[in-house]
């Protein structure tokens, strides 16, 4: 039995021999029936024709075999009791097991099993396995079913890792599975390992905290941008501490700080921002306004002066660690951080920009896009936090080109969606299943590689814990690294001064930020529909809905019905398709433009509540 097992595993398809496996098991207890049946028959005859002392030999050899076969061995403290327990960890023992809770979560098919990759391992707190699912089936339906895989294990969906294999060794249907042995997010935060450091170079991945698995998770900032997302009192203003704590100890990042809340979260970094504004009232966002303003004019001028550099120097027309750090050519680390972004988004207070009418709050987002946008390249990084993660607080046209989404708990998907991207809660990863007793934790979907993997979609990570007295710490030493190498300016030395811009060329470049004097935001899923097509919605007559839907990465009938809520009805055409043509569902891209104005008049007409 035993050589035949491990031939089995040696094989990886143990899962597939348990039929045989439990066979060869029946005929073993036979077997074993028929000894014991035997041995009692002999032990009787022997009884009759001898009397006791036959069965007082019998059972004192027996004694002395069971004491030898059980004796300890090697100082080992012999076998301990162990009580039955739940089914959590009988498929570690019993692969069976996990290929019935596939089954049960409805994962695989009644007659289809699972082939073994590596077999069940500890790996940390818990157990890890890797198996391939059956042909056509997929990890992602695994990854979006998560829920019901763990019921069919019976653990918590918390305990519950699972993650596609991809790059060599993987593929669409090799699933890794990680199951804790309790809920990893239970025990006592960490601190930021930052407060055991002098100084961080904010090229490298900044320390944000720890997956499930006890992975470091670093979170990259330059070429990228951040949105945080969550309810009140769930760690928002934490996570982006930490995330700007690694260019606050860099003597060559500038910062631009911008808190809309006017508490004390982030007053302690004060005392080192190149332009800081605290507070929600209208003068506050006159002030945020024109600080962007200012350094959407240094983003110009650094692209102009990159392009006099020669290419040893600036070989990518993009900024280098070495020419962040020149003193001379001015050019440094630049990271705007908005706290409570919403209260500066949402100013109706109203502007004339470029002779066209708007509002604050809608410059203002123009302003951040352009520089999410164009900003990478040239040394500028954009983090936001938000409280509202809705789709009237960040404008779609910001929220498309965010890079690395942080969602801590919301309210329900659509806000979770807001965050982390359309259709993710169809993907599996929905932020408003966290737990409210889980501080601190929330899915990131990275925009950059990260200890778990370059190419992982999403994952759900505890932030370090960093209290206010481990942030004004870091910030003043942060000050002392500007003091030593320099660098220290801005508002940090009194000069709130800002430089003249020239507006009309400013204007120019936001170009597209308004459409008939107004600004106009379209719902999702038009707004990516636009965006997709861009100058194709004018050129092309129709889009077959399989191309959109590939595109967008969303569920087929949901966006289909959500089209139709916008008055974009599917019909057929005739496509080209080789030397012939083929007959597809899709959209008249006019149907998709009238939606486009129709949505553009009801926003912007006096009477439908626009300032």
């Amino acid at each position: 039995m035993r050589d035949y097992r491990e031939a089995a595993e040696q094989s990886e398809k143990l899962a597939d021999k348990f039929v045989e496996i439990r066979a060869l098991t029946l005929f073993r207890w036979k077997v074993t029936g028929v000894v014991v049946a035997a041995t009692s028959a002999a032990l009787i005859v022997a009884y009759v024709i001898y009397g006791w002392l036959v069965l007082w030999a019998a059972v004192g050899v027996a004694s002395v075999a069971l004491a030898v076969t059980g004796r300890r061995k090697d100082g080992s403290p012999g076998r301990k009791a162990v009580l039955a327990g739940p089914r959590t960890l009988m498929w570690t023992m019993n692969p069976q097991v996990l290929v019935d809770a596939f089954r049960d979560a409805k994962l695989i098919g009644k007659d289809e099993a699972l082939r073994l990759v590596e077999r069940a391992r500890r790996t940390g707190d818990g157990w890890a396995m890797t198996v391939d699912l059956p042909a056509t089936r997929k990890a992602a339906d695994v990854i979006k079913n998560r829920d019901a895989l763990a019921s069919a294990l019976a653990v918590d969906e918390v305990q519950l890792i699972v993650e596609r294999v991809r790059g060599r060794g993987g593929h669409a249907g090799r699933v890794f599975l990680w199951v804790a042995d309790e809920d990893p997010y239970a025990g006592p935060p960490v601190r930021t390992p930052l407060l055991d450091v002098e100084w961080w170079d904010a090229w490298r991945p900044a320390p944000f905290g720890r997956d499930a698995r006890n992975r470091r998770i670093d979170l990259p900032l330059v070429w990228t941008s951040l949105l945080v997302g969550a309810i009140p009192r769930q760690g928002k203003t934490f996570a982006a501490r930490l995330a700007t704590a690694g260019l606050v100890l860099d003597p060559y990042a500038r910062l631009y700080v911008f808190d809309g809340k006017g508490g004390k979260d982030w007053d302690a970094a004060e005392q080192l921002a190149y332009r800081y504004v605290c507070g929600d009232e209208l003068p506050h966002a006159y002030a945020v306004r024109d600080h962007l303003v200012e350094l959407v004019a240094e983003v110009q001028s650094r692209y102009a002066r990159m392009a006099t550099l020669d290419d040893e120097v600036c070989p990518e027309s993009k900024i280098t660690p070495a020419i962040s750090r020149d003193v001379d050519l001015g050019m440094p680390i630049t990271a705007v951080i908005i706290d409570e972004v919403q209260v500066f988004l949402e100013n109706p207070t109203r502007e004339q920009v470029g002779g066209k009418k708007t509002t604050l709050g809608a410059y203002i987002a123009d302003l951040l896009t352009y520089l999410v946008r164009k900003g990478p390249a040239a040394g500028v990084v954009v983090i936001l936090a938000t409280q509202r993660p809705d789709s009237n607080t960040i404008p779609s046209r910001l929220r498309a080109v965010l890079g690395s989404r942080f969602a801590l708990r919301v309210m329900d998907w659509r806000d979770s969606n807001i965050v982390l991207g359309e259709q993710m809660n169809t993907r599996g990863f929905d932020a408003s299943t966290l737990l409210p007793s889980h501080k601190g934790v929330g899915i990131l979907r990275p925009d950059g590689e990260t200890d778990a993997g370059a190419d992982m979609v999403a994952m759900t990570v505890r932030t370090y814990y960093m209290p206010n007295a481990d942030w004004r710490l870091i910030c003043d030493r942060g000050r002392a690294l500007r003091e030593a190498a320099g660098t220290l300016a801005g508002h940090a030395v009194g000069d709130d001064a800002v430089r003249s811009v020239d507006a009309a060329a400013l204007v120019q470049v936001l170009g597209s930020g308004t459409a008939d004097g107004w600004v106009v935001e379209l719902p999702e899923p038009l707004a990516a529909v636009v965006d997709y097509l861009g100058d194709d919605l004018d050129e092309r007559e129709f889009v077959p809905t399989a191309e959109l839907v590939e595109a967008l990465e969303v569920e087929a009938g949901t966006f289909g019905r959500e089209m139709g809520e916008l008055g974009c009805r599917p019909l057929r055409q005739y496509v080209p398709d080789g030397d012939g043509a083929r007959r597809v569902r899709g959209y008249l891209t006019a149907d998709i433009r009238a939606a486009v104005d129709r949505v553009g008049d009801e926003i912007g007409s006096p009477g439908s509540g626009q300032p």
